[in-house]
């Protein structure tokens, strides 16, 4: 016979799943350092992302399938990080019309430079947002992305402008040595 506290309690339902709008994908595992910066500040405004591993040199079909199929998906921005050659981004575009968010990662040989100009150079016709090399680009890529999509969820908008008071507060309030 089961006690009295035990039925008392009610059963506790998962959260719900929901599903991303925002897909960060990268050319790497080593990008991760780089573009987890994305993923936290796209959590700390509580919009729902996923994080890929997504070559456009060793596995552009997949590239092609998830870029092509994004919108079906429901996503509504990708933030493509890449470093070197820094295709990525440029070729997500390439199959999808959803705006395309790029990150150049930070390379040992030219610091980045590299993958900016990789990114920067996309020909008319094939638009890359590319924001700035390394963490700084990827949380800027979130902001932007956040920016895009509170265009029409007005809550996101609200934190938007209050996580933009609090970045004005800290500088107002920042002590001199």
């Amino acid at each position: 016979m089961a006690s009295k506290a035990s039925l008392s309690r009610k059963a506790s339902k998962p959260a719900p799943v929901v599903p991303p709008i925002v897909s960060i994908i990268m050319g790497s595992k080593s990008d991760w350092d780089t573009m987890q910066a994305a993923s936290e500040m796209l959590t700390e405004f509580g919009v729902a992302h996923e994080n890929r591993v997504v070559s456009a040199h060793r596995t552009p079909e997949l590239m092609a399938e998830l870029a092509s199929g994004a919108e079906g998906r429901g996503i509504e921005v990708i933030i493509a990080g890449a470093g070197g050659a820094a295709h990525l981004p440029g070729m997500t575009a390439a199959y999808t019309t959803i705006p395309v968010l790029g990150v150049p990662i930070e390379s040992r040989e030219l610091k980045g430079l590299d993958s900016l100009l990789s990114i920067v150079q996309m020909p008319a016709g094939i638009p890359v947002a590319t924001l700035a090399i390394g963490t700084a680009g990827a949380k800027n890529a979130a902001l932007l992305a956040v920016a895009i999509l509170a265009n029409k969820r007005r809550p996101l908008r609200e934190k938007l402008k209050a996580f933009r008071e609090q970045q004005k507060r800290k500088v107002l309030e920042e002590p001199l040595p």
